[in-house]
Protein backbone atom coordinates (compact mmCIF):
# COMPACT_ATOMS: atom_id res chain seq x y z
CA UNK A 1 0.00 0.00 0.00
CA UNK A 2 1.55 3.30 -0.89
CA UNK A 3 2.05 5.35 1.43
CA UNK A 4 -0.29 8.25 2.57
CA UNK A 5 0.12 11.78 4.13
CA UNK A 6 -1.23 14.79 4.84
CA UNK A 7 -0.15 17.66 2.31
CA UNK A 8 0.74 20.36 5.70
CA UNK A 9 3.12 16.91 6.97
CA UNK A 10 4.72 16.24 3.12
CA UNK A 11 5.04 20.24 3.54
CA UNK A 12 6.55 20.25 6.60
CA UNK A 13 9.77 17.84 4.86
CA UNK A 14 10.88 21.39 3.29
CA UNK A 15 11.27 22.94 6.67
CA UNK A 16 12.97 19.71 7.82
CA UNK A 17 15.43 19.53 4.45
CA UNK A 18 15.99 23.53 5.05
CA UNK A 19 17.32 22.75 9.10
CA UNK A 20 19.15 19.30 7.51
CA UNK A 21 20.77 21.90 4.78
CA UNK A 22 21.74 24.93 7.42
CA UNK A 23 22.89 21.78 9.79
CA UNK A 24 25.26 20.76 7.13
CA UNK A 25 26.20 24.24 5.99
CA UNK A 26 27.29 24.67 10.07
CA UNK A 27 29.63 21.17 9.72
CA UNK A 28 31.09 22.55 6.78
CA UNK A 29 32.00 25.86 8.29
CA UNK A 30 33.48 24.34 11.56
CA UNK A 31 35.87 22.12 9.25
CA UNK A 32 36.60 25.51 6.54
CA UNK A 33 36.60 28.83 8.74
CA UNK A 34 39.99 31.22 8.09
CA UNK A 35 41.45 30.22 11.39
CA UNK A 36 42.17 26.94 10.43
CA UNK A 37 44.36 27.75 6.92
CA UNK A 38 45.70 30.65 8.72
CA UNK A 39 46.49 27.96 12.31
CA UNK A 40 48.25 25.26 9.59
CA UNK A 41 50.53 28.28 8.32
CA UNK A 42 51.63 29.38 11.43
CA UNK A 43 52.36 25.59 12.43
CA UNK A 44 54.64 25.21 9.56
CA UNK A 45 56.46 28.76 9.79
CA UNK A 46 57.06 28.28 13.58
CA UNK A 47 58.64 25.10 13.08
CA UNK A 48 60.51 26.35 10.72
CA UNK A 49 61.82 29.31 12.99
CA UNK A 50 62.31 26.64 16.01
CA UNK A 51 64.70 24.77 13.46
CA UNK A 52 66.51 27.73 12.80
CA UNK A 53 66.49 29.13 16.52
CA UNK A 54 68.16 26.31 17.45
CA UNK A 55 70.80 26.15 14.13
CA UNK A 56 71.79 29.67 15.67
CA UNK A 57 71.72 29.15 19.55
CA UNK A 58 74.31 25.89 18.55
CA UNK A 59 76.30 28.29 16.23
CA UNK A 60 76.28 30.50 19.15
CA UNK A 61 77.36 27.97 21.68
CA UNK A 62 79.95 26.59 18.88
CA UNK A 63 81.60 30.08 18.86
CA UNK A 64 81.11 30.99 22.57
CA UNK A 65 83.42 27.54 23.24
CA UNK A 66 85.96 28.30 20.37
CA UNK A 67 86.17 31.65 21.83
CA UNK A 68 86.62 30.01 25.26
CA UNK A 69 89.67 27.71 23.71
CA UNK A 70 91.32 30.81 22.39
CA UNK A 71 91.02 32.47 25.58
CA UNK A 72 92.54 29.61 27.14
CA UNK A 73 95.34 29.50 24.37
CA UNK A 74 95.84 33.23 25.43
CA UNK A 75 96.19 32.87 29.03
CA UNK A 76 98.47 30.13 28.60
CA UNK A 77 100.94 32.44 26.75
CA UNK A 78 100.89 35.28 28.35
CA UNK A 79 101.81 32.67 31.99
CA UNK A 80 104.42 31.14 29.83
CA UNK A 81 105.59 34.73 29.64
CA UNK A 82 105.59 36.00 33.00
CA UNK A 83 107.47 32.89 34.24
CA UNK A 84 109.97 33.42 31.42
CA UNK A 85 109.75 37.17 32.94
CA UNK A 86 110.65 36.37 36.15
CA UNK A 87 113.89 33.72 34.94
CA UNK A 88 115.75 36.51 33.16
CA UNK A 89 115.39 38.62 36.31
CA UNK A 90 116.42 36.14 38.39
CA UNK A 91 118.92 34.68 35.81
CA UNK A 92 123.13 35.80 35.82
CA UNK A 93 123.43 33.47 32.64
CA UNK A 94 123.66 35.81 29.74
CA UNK A 95 123.20 32.50 27.45
CA UNK A 96 119.83 31.92 29.28
CA UNK A 97 118.85 35.26 29.05
CA UNK A 98 119.05 35.34 25.37
CA UNK A 99 117.42 32.40 24.84
CA UNK A 100 114.23 33.23 27.67
CA UNK A 101 113.92 36.51 25.55
CA UNK A 102 114.37 34.95 22.26
CA UNK A 103 111.33 32.43 23.44
CA UNK A 104 109.42 35.64 25.20
CA UNK A 105 109.36 37.29 21.46
CA UNK A 106 108.26 34.17 19.66
CA UNK A 107 105.36 33.95 22.65
CA UNK A 108 104.59 37.76 22.06
CA UNK A 109 104.14 36.81 18.64
CA UNK A 110 101.98 33.56 19.39
CA UNK A 111 99.63 35.52 21.74
CA UNK A 112 99.17 38.40 18.87
CA UNK A 113 98.05 36.03 16.41
CA UNK A 114 95.93 34.42 19.05
CA UNK A 115 94.36 37.56 20.02
CA UNK A 116 93.78 38.39 16.53
CA UNK A 117 92.23 35.03 16.35
CA UNK A 118 90.37 35.66 19.70
CA UNK A 119 89.26 39.25 18.07
CA UNK A 120 87.66 37.72 14.76
CA UNK A 121 85.86 35.02 16.90
CA UNK A 122 84.00 37.72 19.09
CA UNK A 123 82.89 39.59 16.10
CA UNK A 124 81.07 36.45 14.73
CA UNK A 125 79.86 35.58 17.98
CA UNK A 126 78.05 39.04 17.87
CA UNK A 127 76.85 38.84 14.76
CA UNK A 128 75.50 35.10 15.41
CA UNK A 129 74.09 36.31 19.02
CA UNK A 130 72.06 38.96 16.98
CA UNK A 131 70.88 36.55 14.46
CA UNK A 132 69.76 33.94 17.31
CA UNK A 133 68.36 36.59 18.94
CA UNK A 134 66.22 38.02 15.66
CA UNK A 135 65.29 34.17 15.08
CA UNK A 136 63.78 34.18 18.73
CA UNK A 137 62.02 37.40 17.88
CA UNK A 138 60.57 36.14 14.96
CA UNK A 139 59.21 32.87 16.22
CA UNK A 140 57.90 34.89 19.63
CA UNK A 141 55.93 36.85 16.88
CA UNK A 142 54.65 33.40 15.19
CA UNK A 143 53.39 32.08 18.87
CA UNK A 144 51.94 35.30 19.75
CA UNK A 145 49.52 35.09 16.72
CA UNK A 146 48.70 31.89 16.94
CA UNK A 147 47.34 32.48 20.35
CA UNK A 148 45.43 35.22 18.78
CA UNK A 149 44.40 32.82 15.86
CA UNK A 150 43.33 30.58 18.41
CA UNK A 151 41.51 32.48 20.42
CA UNK A 152 39.63 33.67 17.14
CA UNK A 153 39.37 30.10 15.98
CA UNK A 154 37.65 29.10 19.43
CA UNK A 155 35.50 32.50 19.31
CA UNK A 156 34.25 30.99 16.10
CA UNK A 157 33.80 27.61 16.31
CA UNK A 158 31.81 28.68 20.04
CA UNK A 159 29.76 30.94 17.58
CA UNK A 160 28.96 28.14 15.23
CA UNK A 161 28.26 25.71 17.72
CA UNK A 162 25.59 28.24 19.13
CA UNK A 163 23.85 27.93 15.73
CA UNK A 164 24.12 24.34 15.13
CA UNK A 165 22.29 23.91 18.35
CA UNK A 166 19.59 26.37 17.65
CA UNK A 167 19.43 24.45 14.05
CA UNK A 168 19.52 21.58 15.81
CA UNK A 169 16.46 22.13 18.86
CA UNK A 170 14.02 23.57 15.46
CA UNK A 171 15.28 20.60 13.79
CA UNK A 172 13.54 18.50 16.98
CA UNK A 173 10.30 20.79 16.59
CA UNK A 174 9.82 20.18 13.16
CA UNK A 175 10.71 16.25 13.10
CA UNK A 176 8.22 15.73 16.25
CA UNK A 177 5.45 17.38 13.73
CA UNK A 178 6.04 14.71 10.48
CA UNK A 179 4.16 11.21 10.90
CA UNK A 180 7.18 8.27 11.66
CA UNK A 181 6.47 6.64 8.14
CA UNK A 182 7.14 9.84 6.32
CA UNK A 183 9.47 10.59 8.69
CA UNK A 184 11.54 7.34 8.31
CA UNK A 185 11.13 7.79 4.66
CA UNK A 186 12.79 11.29 4.32
CA UNK A 187 15.52 9.47 6.28
CA UNK A 188 16.34 6.85 4.14
CA UNK A 189 16.42 9.43 1.17
CA UNK A 190 18.20 11.79 2.60
CA UNK A 191 20.91 9.21 4.08
CA UNK A 192 20.53 7.64 0.08
CA UNK A 193 20.65 10.35 -1.89
CA UNK A 194 21.57 13.56 -0.44
CA UNK A 195 18.17 15.11 -0.32
CA UNK A 196 14.80 14.00 1.74
CA UNK A 197 12.51 15.93 0.16
CA UNK A 198 12.19 18.30 -3.33
CA UNK A 199 9.75 21.25 -3.47
CA UNK A 200 8.20 20.70 -6.96
CA UNK A 201 8.43 24.57 -7.84
CA UNK A 202 6.85 25.78 -11.45
CA UNK A 203 7.44 22.17 -12.77
CA UNK A 204 11.11 21.91 -11.96
CA UNK A 205 12.07 19.62 -8.74
CA UNK A 206 14.52 21.77 -6.27
CA UNK A 207 16.37 18.54 -5.47
CA UNK A 208 17.69 17.92 -8.93
CA UNK A 209 17.15 20.98 -10.44
CA UNK A 210 15.45 19.50 -13.26
CA UNK A 211 12.10 20.18 -14.90
CA UNK A 212 9.84 16.97 -15.15
CA UNK A 213 8.53 16.02 -17.98
CA UNK A 214 4.36 16.14 -18.99
CA UNK A 215 4.17 12.26 -18.47
CA UNK A 216 5.97 12.38 -15.10
CA UNK A 217 3.37 15.93 -14.24
CA UNK A 218 0.34 14.41 -15.18
CA UNK A 219 1.31 11.45 -12.99
CA UNK A 220 1.55 13.85 -10.41
CA UNK A 221 -1.59 15.73 -11.41
CA UNK A 222 -3.77 12.56 -11.20
CA UNK A 223 -2.08 11.69 -7.71
CA UNK A 224 -4.21 12.20 -4.40
CA UNK A 225 -3.44 15.34 -2.28
CA UNK A 226 -2.55 12.58 -0.06
CA UNK A 227 -0.47 10.77 -2.11
CA UNK A 228 3.30 10.43 -1.26
CA UNK A 229 4.97 10.71 -4.82
CA UNK A 230 9.04 10.63 -5.16
CA UNK A 231 10.55 12.63 -7.70
CA UNK A 232 11.73 10.85 -10.81
CA UNK A 233 15.33 12.66 -10.79
CA UNK A 234 16.36 13.10 -7.27
CA UNK A 235 14.59 9.89 -5.59
CA UNK A 236 13.28 13.02 -2.69
CA UNK A 237 9.85 13.07 -1.42
CA UNK A 238 8.13 15.27 -3.72
CA UNK A 239 6.11 17.81 -1.86
CA UNK A 240 3.50 20.02 -3.80
CA UNK A 241 2.44 23.24 -3.22
CA UNK A 242 0.98 26.05 -4.92
CA UNK A 243 3.52 26.86 -6.79
CA UNK A 244 3.68 23.73 -8.47
CA UNK A 245 2.68 24.71 -11.27
CA UNK A 246 0.13 21.51 -11.42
Amino acid sequence: MALKATPESQAALLSLQASDMRLQQLAHQTKTIPQLARLAELTVESERLRQQLLADMGAVEDARLELGRVESDVAVVEARMARDAERIAGSSSAKDVAGLEHEIESLRRRRDDLEEIQLGVMERLEGLEVQAEESKRQRDAVLEEIRTVEEERDIAFASIENERKHAQANRTEIAATIPDELLALYERQRERYGAGASHLRGGVSSASGVRLTESDMARIRAAAPDDVIMCPDSEAILVRTDESGL
